[in-house]
């Protein structure tokens, strides 16, 4: 512009107030940006993008996009800072949500059918669940509403008074008392999947919730006072738990089963089950006749019960791979070379843990912002995925290996992204074992360099695409099925998208 007003010959006055123009113009498109700057959240997960406006190009001028991901249908996109030569600044990875905010209406409503109706709901069901479940709870409101006056008939019966005010006070307590339970079976079912995915973890569980529940009912008898809280909360507990047993009782005859016979096999089941708890019934009867301690005959009894819990459901085989089962056989495969039997995988699966604590060292279908902190960590180790529907990485601060997964991938990808992060953190683990005992591993001092972690994953990229192959062959060889996993991968899935988007 100068140099356009100097070929007119405007006088001195008329380049110096436009010189002045551009720079205040300068200053105060700076300000805005330091001020949307320090305005911005500190967290992670900032709001909706607002609508472009002239200045926003300028103000975002220093933002690239890195890439984007979804979940459950909403999607995300990350960007990072850089510098004025290019490169990003280290921990400058920010997430910008590309969907509307759900109306409260919206958040209800997918609040409730993460409760009643099961995940990819309506087509991982078929087309009578609907009026299955529409009958099913149409005949539990009438028994629930049957349930009231049958508890007070049964209470009237043993000698309480119909017109007493403390036999309507029981009555209303015993509802009251069940009616507890019955929302935390409820709130418990919102499990789902992992009834599948970590059966035996989760059965095992609920039985030491059962046992919990069953202890706080005899703490009742110490503090009469408070029988009502505690009467609720052990039904619940006891609840919780008798959903776990019921939610993973089938799958368990279902693997005992050959044939169209799973229904014999689950009623003779639970005929033995009924057997047994009728026997138990009458040893306590005589048990009880001799006035032993309480505490000491709950606490036999409960070690009884919880031992053989444990050995029940070690004695289950399985033929497909979930998370326990797919890492005692990846680790015996990387160091022997040889995948274990059916009988050998099931007993050296890890059963006293619980499925809801993330604290595994691979994390697989991981969100972005959770495997990486610096974009240029990403950047370096995205080409060697470029081909394949997955990628995987370690993070040195958490010591974990995080397995993403793209919107393209199969069963089969997920499958080979958690192979393949096994196999990374094999490499990571080795690298870590001339790390002296006294220094903690999660030392920053001591972290994987950027080189360090390429070559690492280069390594392993080379031995999976030469053994994955194998791995899967020696599995089914040994019975395991290799069509279907339980692997129970996170929701997240990196997609494409273009920087105009």
């Amino acid at each position: 512009m100068p140099s356009v007003k100097l070929k007119h010959h405007s006088p001195p006055d008329t380049i110096s107030s436009s010189s002045s123009s551009d720079s205040v113009r300068l200053l105060s498109r700076e300000t805005l940006r330091i001020s949307a700057s320090l305005a911005s959240p500190p967290d992670d997960d900032l709001p909706l993008i607002s609508p472009p406006s002239p200045d926003s190009q300028f103000l975002h001028s220093t933002l690239r996009l890195i890439c984007c991901e979804e979940i459950d249908g909403r999607r995300f996109k990350y960007v990072a800072e850089s510098d004025g030569s290019g490169r990003f600044k280290k921990n400058s990875v920010r997430s910008i949500s590309l969907e509307s905010p759900q109306t409260p209406f919206d958040e209800v409503g997918s609040f409730l059918r993460s409760y009643v109706v099961p995940e990819g709901f309506p087509g991982s069901v078929n087309e009578s669940y609907v009026p299955y479940m529409t009958w099913r709870a149409l005949k539990h409101f009438f028994g629930g509403a049957m349930g009231v006056f049958t508890t007070q008939t049964l209470l009237n019966s043993v000698g309480a008074s119909r017109n007493s005010s403390a036999s309507a006070a029981v009555a209303i307590n015993w509802i009251l008392k069940d009616g507890a339970g019955r929302v935390g079976k409820m709130l418990f079912a919102r499990q789902g999947k992992k009834f599948d995915y970590d059966l035996k973890q989760l059965r095992f569980a609920g039985d030491l919730l059962m046992e919990l529940g069953a202890g706080v009912e005899l703490a009742t008898a110490a503090v009469p006072h408070l029988f009502l809280p505690l009467a609720c909360a052990a039904n619940v507990v006891k609840n919780v738990a008798a959903v776990t047993s019921t939610s993973t009782r089938t799958p368990i005859y279902k693997a005992f089963a050959k044939g169209e016979n799973i229904g014999d096999v689950t009623a003779k089941g639970e005929c033995v089950g009924n057997i047994a708890d009728l026997m138990g019934t009458g040893f306590s009867i005589l048990i009880s006749k001799r006035n032993p301690s309480l505490v000491t005959t709950f606490g036999l009894l409960s070690c009884g019960y919880l031992m053989s819990s444990y050995q029940e459901v070690r004695s289950v085989v399985l033929h497909t791979l979930n998370r326990a089962r797919f890492t005692v056989a990846v680790d015996s495969f990387i160091k022997t070379g040889r995948v274990p039997s059916l009988q050998e995988g099931n007993i050296q699966e890890k059963i006293f843990t619980f499925p809801w604590v993330d604290d595994r060292p691979v994390m697989l279908g991981a969100r972005f912002k959770d495997a990486f902190q610096d974009p240029s960590t990403y950047l370096a180790v995205k080409p060697f995925f470029d081909k394949e529907r997955y990628m995987v990485t370690y993070s040195p601060t958490k010591g974990k290996v995080y397995a993403l997964l793209k919107n393209q991938a199969n069963s089969d990808d997920i499958l080979k992204a958690a192979f393949h992060a096994h196999v990374l953190l094999h490499f990571m683990n080795q690298s870590k074992d001339g790390i002296p005992k006294l220094v903690e591993q999660s030392d920053p001092a001591f972290a994987p360099t950027e080189y360090e972690l390429e070559s690492r994953i280069a390594e392993s990229c080379e031995m999976v695409s030469t053994s994955y192959g194998i791995f899967k062959s020696r599995a089914a060889e040994q019975g395991w099925r290799m069509s279907e996993s339980l692997l129970n991968p996170g929701r997240a899935r990196l997609c494409h998208m273009n920087e105009g988007e």
